[in-house]
């Protein structure tokens, strides 16, 4: 059987993919297919917090997470509303070095025209009565962040997409990628798939993919745990995400007043296929020891159950978005640090834009200019992972 002719052809059903499936039929450019071995959200999309803030580290950053927060909303008014909230976003410090860097980022951010708002101790408390915040250095707030339902908002865009006509290949084995008579093509054991570009969304699996067709990135899989618990303090659900600078454990509410809870990050380079998927001892632990010290109100929350997955680090934290040097119509969009549900809409709608120009020139690609793979030379050096809500700053004056 011949292989099929399509124009773009997406590998990863994550909300990055789906989400960039959507905004590239929106702008007409068709056949687009989005194929993953395996369902929507199976990967590290069905595993995040779904916390989206702009207390980011660069201007370019929080353009970007703007646009995704403005996405979401539209979208969940339209197909759910449950999918997402305005529900705001606080951090904390007792350290004095750290409450001076978090001072600097307020200031930082209110250049970027970022809402955030420092916070005394008996403030942060009337926000979160169940905690404890006497010894607490400094605090601040974003009352416009949110929290999204990371697989409902895939399944919207994948939905969205499939009306204008996009088509999703699901469930066969991945048999590789290669190039062939000026095309792209994507096989596995039942069809072959011929396109002129390929977008390589698949996550974890992105760097294994490239390697094998001998183009190589700098990203490294690792693994990251949350959990989900039900906390015993009454009006607990509906508060704002939190995150505690000092354990770096994040906290956000689930419905049913339930709360999801994370950190866990581990700093090493896994393999996707081969890992623990289950929360380790000390995770929980963990969680328990930060609970029954700041918010002791959760300290005998039930724990429901608890997870692992993987996300892929670069080694400037941010993500590797368009073409693959060296390799006419491949691009990839991956390697987002742990923040790619943060990022996805913004993403995916730059990232639209300079597929549907059609020239394949270097100047459409300029909004993602931060976030070009071409910033990489080849023969990188090995790094471990360095994600999470970082205090650092960053801005690239161009955006």
């Amino acid at each position: 059987m011949p292989p099929e002719p399509v124009e773009v052809a997406i590998l990863g059903a994550g909300i990055a993919g789906c989400a960039l499936a959507h905004h590239l039929v929106g702008r007409g450019v068709g056949p687009v297919i989005v194929y993953d071995p395996r369902t929507p959200s199976a990967g590290a999309t069905g595993r995040a917090a779904g916390i989206v803030t702009e207390q980011l580290w660069n201007r370019w950053d929080v353009a970007v997470t703007r646009d995704t927060k403005v996405e979401y909303a539209a979208l969940a008014r339209r197909w759910d509303p449950s999918a997402y909230a305005t529900n705001g976003f606080a951090r904390w410090t007792r350290e004095p070095v750290a409450a001076q860097v978090l001072e600097e980022a307020v200031e930082r951010l209110r250049q970027w025209n970022v809402d955030v708002r420092s916070l005394d101790a008996p403030e942060l408390g009337r926000k979160l009565p169940w905690g404890r915040f006497d010894d607490i250095r400094r605090a601040i707030w974003s009352p416009g962040d949110g929290v999204v339902t990371p697989s409902t908002m895939t399944e919207i865009y994948a939905e969205t997409a499939r009306q204008a006509g996009a088509e999703f290949w699901f469930g066969t084995p991945f048999g590789g990628l290669g190039r062939s008579d000026g095309r792209w093509e994507l096989r596995s054991a039942s069809r072959t798939v011929r396109a002129k570009r390929v977008v390589v969304a698949a996550g974890a699996w992105s760097k294994r993919i490239l390697r094998e067709i001998g183009r190589p990135i700098p990203l490294v899989p690792y693994r990251t745990q949350a959990a989900v618990l039900r906390p015993p303090s009454p009006g607990a659900d509906f508060f704002p995400s939190i995150h505690d600078i000092d354990t770096d454990v994040y906290v956000r509410p689930e419905s049913n007043g339930r709360i999801l809870a994370g950190d866990g990050t581990e700093l090493v380079e896994v393999d996707p296929e081969n890992f623990r998927t289950g929360g380790d001892e000390g995770f929980v632990s963990h969680l328990a020891e930060c609970f029954a010290t700041r918010l002791p109100g959760w300290a005998d929350a039930e724990l429901l159950r608890a997870w692992a997955g993987v996300c892929s680090s670069t080694p400037d934290r941010r993500p590797l978005v368009g073409p693959v040097p060296g390799a006419e119509g491949l691009l990839v969009m991956a390697g987002f640090n742990g923040f790619g549900v943060m990022r996805a809409g913004g993403v995916a709608r730059r990232l639209a834009e300079a597929l549907s120009a059609g020239d394949g020139s270097r100047s459409a690609y300029e909004p993602l200019a931060p976030v070009l793979p071409e910033r990489f030379a080849s023969g990188f050096p090995p790094f471990a992972p360095r994600p999470g809500f970082t205090l650092e700053g960053g801005d690239d004056p161009r955006f």
